[in-house]
């Protein structure tokens, strides 16, 4: 799997192995585990080093989190948006406005809206637990959810649209 993520001024070429345990960052390999804690925290240990990662929020391409107690905010482009930037297509479309998709294949461990439910763009409306950890999903509109596409427990693929939401007015 490879990514782009920019962090500050910082931008990082990643590639990760399948198994999740190697890493090829700016060219440097680094093994590592990741032991899930509790929910949105976890540790990496990168050899003899841990660390803390805490605080993990995803939403769209945006991933807020801290590490050993430290804030950041990544910007993260996974092979499919690179390939479209590279090729002069935009890739930030998440799916049309008022669609959710999965910005990741995972679990839906949680729906936290029903069908014609008024939510605020940005609110929380489902957790998708994916590579052992739970991401609250937030809403791109503001507006009624129109249509719930997904059940709990429905494993889902990247991209695929979970909600809908009509804009108000």
């Amino acid at each position: 799997m490879k990514f782009e993520s920019t962090i500050g001024n910082e931008q990082y070429q990643i590639e990760l192995d399948e198994n999740l345990t190697q890493a090829q960052i700016n060219q440097a390999e680094i093994s590592f585990e990741v032991v899930h804690q509790h929910t949105k925290k976890l540790i990496l240990r990168v050899g003899t080093k841990v660390y803390k990662v805490d605080n993990i929020s995803v939403n769209g391409n945006e991933v807020n989190f801290s590490v050993n107690g430290t804030f950041y905010s990544a910007n993260v482009k996974d092979e499919d948006e690179l390939l479209l930037e590279k090729l002069g297509f935009s890739s930030n479309n998440q799916s049309s406005a008022g669609t959710l998709a999965a910005p990741m294949p995972g679990k839906v461990l949680e729906l936290l809206v029903s069908e014609n439910d008024e939510v605020e763009a940005g609110q929380p409306v489902l957790i998708l637990e994916a590579m052992k950890m739970e991401n609250e999903l937030k809403a791109p509109a503001a507006g009624i959810v129109e249509k719930i596409l997904v059940s709990e427990n429905d494993n889902v693929e990247k991209k695929q649209p979970l909600l809908e939401i009509t804009a108000r007015g």
